[in-house]
């Protein structure tokens, strides 16, 4: 992807996005940490509203680093780019001697410039090599995972991380094809996928390999495991006062940022002492009801909004 491509992309959400960090934000001296910089939009919207905020900004994607890099050269002053995954946040922020942070964001999933670069793997609608990681200069990518894991595993990947119905029979699919040659390519995948599929299954949900890719680029990057860290490292970063959002694309990480944010709001003392200790009071305040959706104008504008999912919390106490 060039610059040109950066410079339009659109960052989901955008404006709620900043409207629910900008109170944060604007305190001086503020800390603000994106966890997924991605094309760094939402980085940019953020310190060209916030004069004052300095901006620390993780992507384990060195690719994106480089892009985001550039756009936000006019903010170099302000801005520390480094390359780490988004559970290394408390490293992060140690090895740079910063303290309690006033905003974290996450925008998870795939990145604009992954799903829009075909030789990556990550779109089920392009032929292209089967690798999908977010950080190509470690792990092992899809293909490795389809060639080599035993089938029961590959059951699982499928029913956890891609809520697969039919896991069991694309799976023996997969395995019969693995054994004549190798899986090197995603179209081939798509139509053992689709091929594997009974008629029923195909006509509903979109794409019927669309599942499939889902568990095998949360398995190659180990997004739910990462998450599962990294959420609550995040609260923990935050100093009183301090918010975080999170946009999440697909259930399972709705689901585990929900539990996170739901514990940290609610009170651990046990029902029925009159007068509740300090340190079973809820340290977040939950800042949206549920999740908040994208707009249907904004629908219509990105359709890759459609998905998306924003919640945030206030850090109202600290830790005792």
């Amino acid at each position: 992807m060039n610059d040109a491509r950066a410079a339009v992309h659109v960052p989901v959400m955008l404006r709620r996005t900043t409207e629910l960090l900008a109170p944060a934000l604007s305190r001086p001296g503020a800390v603000a940490v994106d966890c997924t910089l991605g094309l760094g939009g939402h980085s940019e919207a953020l310190l060209a509203a916030h004069p004052g905020l300095r901006l620390v900004a993780l992507d384990r994607d060195p690719a994106a680093l480089e892009l985001a890099g550039r756009r936000l050269a006019p903010y170099t002053g302000r801005v520390t780019l480094m390359h780490a995954v988004y559970d290394e946040l408390p490293d992060v922020l140690g090895r740079l001697g910063v303290g309690p942070v006033q905003g974290v964001l996450f925008d998870l999933g795939v990145s604009s410039m992954q799903l829009d670069e075909a030789e990556r793997g990550f779109a089920y609608a392009q032929d292209a090599p089967l690798d999908m990681r977010m950080d190509q200069t470690r792990g092992v990518g899809a293909a490795e995972v389809l060639n080599t894991y035993p089938p029961g595993e590959l059951v699982r990947i499928l029913r956890a991380y891609g809520e697969e119905k039919q896991a069991r029979r694309i799976v023996e699919a997969v395995v019969r094809e693995r054994q004549k040659e190798p899986f090197a390519r995603s179209a081939r995948l798509v139509e053992v996928i689709r091929e594997a599929l009974p008629q029923a299954a195909k006509r509903t949900g979109g794409n019927p390999a669309k599942r499939t890719f889902q568990a095998l680029r949360i398995e190659v990057n180990g997004e739910l495991a990462v998450l599962e860290r990294a959420v609550p490292a995040a609260v923990a970063a935050l100093a009183v006062g301090g918010r975080i959002a999170v946009l999440a694309y697909q259930s399972l990480e709705d689901r585990l940022v929900k539990r996170v944010l739901a514990a940290g709001a609610a009170s651990t003392a046990p029902p029925g002492l009159p007068v509740v200790p300090e340190h079973h009071q809820p340290r977040l305040r939950l800042l949206t009801r549920g999740a908040e959706l994208p707009a249907e104008e904004e629908i219509a504008e990105n359709r890759r909004a459609a998905p998306a999912r924003l919640r945030a919390a206030e850090r109202i106490r600290e830790d005792v």
